[in-house]
């Protein structure tokens, strides 16, 4: 039996029961901000069982992706190396809303196991919580199991939490022995693979609050998981989830990838590597089809780490350029039909891979020669250094667990507690450095010390009278504001404060909890708990608002244009621009952008009417914004309260929760102009765009700043020509003509067409400037190539005026290079045409010493010779320092008095290197 016919098998068996068949949820899980990822096919139903949602049907049957890495559900140690542990895997299920319950879950479950399937029934045991007698009874009264094989365990085995909180319930589980004498009953529940857990049935009816106390839901659910990977083996009679048809084609795919065998050893390294690779590209091809990109934080650190140690079982297979992309076609061929999501995303997917591995394989050598020599060092120590556990994360992203799982290989563990003290310290020095940076301040009104809720009032109005509730030096509290706190990536308000007819400049205010703090722009000194008029700056609001409303619609744009991968991943609204990230794996071409512009601009131009509940008491909870606006916008990580706000620009448009400011039609926002394209991280795109009053200011910007360029055309020109002179008959370019240096203007009551006509004359201008630049640059780089050629010419010289140590010859000369780059290349040339050697090369830039060291592929095998060792020696004696790969490495000095007498004591230091080796 296929795994396609099982899973078709499940889901026929419970749609002729009266279940609705339901499509399974992303494993990204956008409207829950407590999970990192979906783990479980309950996740989706959350709202039913806390009672705050519901479904137009009470049974219902999937199958469920999901994802366990991290937290409680945490086996990554065990993937690949046992038979079934995974981080992404499928869970099929079924469940009942306030329907049927215990009864009906476990005699279904019973009948598809042994009737349908034809499992054999003196191979199933049935476990129950161990004070859950109804369970217990009803195995007996419900099937035909051996009373013998019901077990009760505790809390750790048979009751299921969701997580810290949430709903939660005892549960039944089932397990199978596939011991070949059916003596696995002890085994259940021991951890061993010969009698696993295959499906459990949780009786939901209480829900954990944060205190940990317990309270009976409003009606019992019934919510089912079957692990579809453990099932697949259990049918096709396989020892291994991996050796089934869910994972085999894509583990062949490896093999072939690898020029490998994979034999299905459990302890063979190199089929371990195979089956820890297969799974974590599928956890990854998964998580970035729904949206989920690698990042330094929450989730897409999780991702992260998991690309990087399937990165690193590649070396166990001799795999040291990017390959993990072209697992992905296997992917998508095994699992593409059931999850069409995989189809249609397998080119992002790729290129997201592909970009991340390029990425950490630059220093993923490096950090495991890093590795390896701290265990050298460390002699007989089983411990392996936090020190050097920190430097592997900080310098070269090496996950903890990464480094850990390579310490186990080495029969050591890792001081834990000395990296850990590393780590706080340094997330210390960046949250004090983050929050005096993002304040001004070392610190605001803490928590604790606040006693009040502030009213916001800015939705309607833009002052109004209050009252001070709290003052710290340059804080003041009010009882309720016209000024928007920082949120959302909306800046706060500036604006005033009246006191007693004293006026107070309010500077920005930010959120702390429930109230709203108002910086001021100096220590209030003035009376406490007295009536005050607050009022904002109404043009900034202004600014800041058309910024806001225009985000959203470029948001929508956006999706539009490249697809609906595309997920914010931070935002900032200002009076003067709006700034957007979010994840997409390459550069948007001009023609795209432009298409972004005009979709933006056509909607602002259509006057839409912009619907945002401003009474909070009238704002609505998740699921019945969800309900009422499927496909709503909402953020992983944003913290939403019991209501949300509901911000509609065209009911087939745009439609996000937001609590941020908004015009009232889109005709206010002016005109909406993209900036700016730029890559900021790994797989994170920014733009930046403008709209009214800001694109006004832009372009008078750029205006000026043409004219500043105007005033250094004839410089550029000039060494243009006299770099032509110094290539002589090399080249033959001429200058580039300019355009005529009249200036350009735009009327305050320019419209679209008056904007595009300056906009056209400053891209003609900086066209022929861009062009004069890429022209010299062009000749720079001729230049310094045929400099280098020129000085290349006399290595040969070098290396017979080279000093023999030890049946190699040591070359150390002083040259002339105009930059790093050339002294490199002279480097590269000089270790191509060594036989045997090291060689030093130095010059002087700009005052200042430059070294680079070469060691030819002999030495660095046979005399552990290292160039950057020795480059780092001879740099110290120059007041510098430096260092590099083995083979070649670059430094710098101070000191260049000290050249010629350091440049003679090459041979001495390349010597004493040899010792120590």
């Amino acid at each position: 039996m296929t795994s396609t016919e099982i899973r078709k098998q499940f889901l026929s068996f419970f749609a002729d029961r009266a279940h609705t068949i339901v499509r399974s949820a992303p494993v990204i899980p956008y409207n829950d901000p407590t999970l990192l990822f979906t783990n479980a096919g309950m996740n989706q139903f959350k709202d039913v069982f806390l009672g705050t949602g519901t479904r137009s049907y009470v049974r219902a049957a999937d199958t469920q992706k999901c994802i366990r890495v991290s937290g409680k559900h945490n086996d990554l140690e065990e993937v690949g190396r046992d038979t079934y542990h995974h981080t992404f895997f499928e869970m099929l299920g079924n469940w009942s809303f306030g329907d049927y319950y215990k009864r009906e879950a476990i005699g279904w479950a019973w009948e598809l196991l042994t009737g349908v399937w034809g499992v054999e029934k003196r191979r199933l045991y049935a476990t129950v919580f161990e004070s859950d007698d109804e369970a217990a009874q009803l195995w007996k009264q419900a099937t035909d199991i051996d009373p013998s094989h019901i077990l009760r365990f505790g809390k750790k085995d048979n009751f299921w939490e969701m997580g810290e909180t949430g709903p939660c319930g005892p549960c039944s589980e089932i397990h199978i022995d596939l011991t070949p004498d059916l003596s696995g009953g002890p085994l259940v529940n021991a951890g061993d693979p010969r009698v696993m857990e295959i499906w459990n049935l949780v009786f939901i009816q209480y829900n954990r609050d944060e205190k940990g106390t317990l309270t009976p839901l409003p009606a019992k659910h019934v919510d089912t998981g079957m692990g579809f990977e453990r099932i697949c083996a259990v049918l096709q009679g396989k020892s291994s989830n991996y050796d089934t048809d869910v994972f085999i084609p894509i583990i062949r795919h490896i093999a072939g990838l690898a020029g490998r065998e994979y034999h299905g050893s459990l302890t063979d390294e190199t089929d371990v590597a195979m089956r820890v690779i297969a799974d974590h590209v599928r956890m990854l091809s998964f998580s970035i089809a729904d949206g989920g990109i690698p990042s330094n934080e929450g989730r897409g650190y999780v991702m992260r780490r998991i690309l990087r140690r399937a990165a690193r079982f590649g070396r166990t297979l001799g795999m040291k350029e990017t390959f993990l992309y072209n697992v992905v076609p296997a992917v998508v061929a095994s699992m593409g039909s059931q999850f069409p999501e995989l189809s249609e995303k397998q080119t992002h997917i790729e290129k997201v891979i592909k970009g991340e591995e390029e990425s950490f394989n630059t220093t993923l050598d490096r950090g495991l020669e890093i590795f390896e020599s701290a265990v050298r060092s460390s002699g007989m120590n089983t411990v392996f250094s936090g020190d050097e556990a920190f430097k592997l994360a900080d310098t070269y992203g090496f996950p903890l667990d990464l480094t850990e799982m390579m310490a186990r290989e080495k029969g050591m563990s890792v001081d834990i507690p000395r990296f850990d003290e590393l780590m706080n310290e340094q997330r210390e020095r960046s949250r004090t450095t983050r929050t005096v940076s993002i304040t001004g301040r070392a610190e605001i009104i803490k928590p604790e010390e606040i006693s009040s809720e502030t009213l916001f009032k800015g939705y309607d109005e833009s002052e109004c009278e209050a009252e001070i509730v709290q003052t710290v030096n340059d804080q003041i509290i009010l009882n309720q504001t016209p000024f928007y706190a920082e949120s959302g990536g909306q800046v706060g308000d500036s604006g005033e404060i009246t006191v007693g007819g004293v006026k107070l400049h309010v500077v920005d205010t930010k959120k702390n909890g429930k109230v709203s703090v108002h910086f001021l722009d100096r220590n209030y000194e003035g009376p406490g708990k007295v009536s005050v008029t607050a009022r904002i700056d109404k043009v900034r609001r202004s600014s800041i608002t058309k910024n806001h409303t225009a985000t959203h619609l470029f948001h929508e744009a956006l999706r539009r244009v490249i697809g609906t991968h595309a997920h914010q991943q931070g935002s900032l609204v200002a009076p003067d621009r709006l700034r957007f990230d979010f994840n997409h794996f390459e550069k948007i071409a001009p023609d795209r952008l432009r298409e972004i512009e005009e979709i933006v601009n056509d909607k602002i131009s259509e006057g839409i009417e912009v619907e945002a509940e401003n009474d909070p008491s009238r704002w609505i909870t998740i699921e019945e914004a969800k309900r009422r606006y499927p496909g709503v916008k909402m953020f992983f990580g944003d913290k939403y309260g019991d209501k949300v706000r509901v911000v509609v620009i065209d009911p087939e448009f745009s439609v996000e929760l937001c609590g941020g400011t908004h015009v009232r039609q889109t005709r206010e926002i002016g005109f909406f102009k993209i900036i700016s394209e730029s890559g900021i991280a790994s797989g994170i795109r920014r733009i930046e765009a403008v709209t009214g009053d800001g694109l006004r200011r832009y372009i008078a910007e750029r205006i000026a700043k043409a004219g500043e360029l105007d005033d250094q055309i004839e410089k550029l020109i000039a060494e243009e020509e006299s770099l032509e002179r110094q290539l002589g008959e090399f080249t033959k370019v001429a200058s580039t003509a300019v355009p005529s240096r009249s200036r350009l203007s735009i009327p305050a009551s320019a419209g679209p067409a008056e904007v595009a006509a300056v906009e056209s004359a400053l891209l003609e201008r900086n066209s022929a400037i861009e062009q004069i630049v890429r022209t010299t640059q062009d000749l720079k780089k001729e230049l310094s190539k045929y400099r280098v050629r020129e000085a290349a010419s006399g290595i040969e010289t070098f290396i017979a005026k080279g000093i023999a140590v030890e049946g190699f010859t040591v070359v150390a000369e002083t040259v002339d290079a105009a930059t790093n780059d050339e002294l490199k290349s002279l480097g590269d040339a000089l270790r191509s045409k060594m036989p045997s050697g090291v060689g030093v090369l130095a010059a002087v830039l700009d005052d200042k010493v430059s070294l680079v060291c070469v060691v030819t592929d002999d030495l660095i095998r046979s005399r552990n010779l290292q160039a950057g060792k020795i480059v780092g020696e001879l740099a110290k004696r120059l007041g510098g320092g430096g260092g590099g790969r083995p083979h070649l490495a670059t430094a710098g000095g101070k000191d260049v008095a000290k050249l010629a007498e350091t440049m003679k004591q090459t041979p001495e230091v390349v010597k004493g290197f040899l010792k120590s080796a």
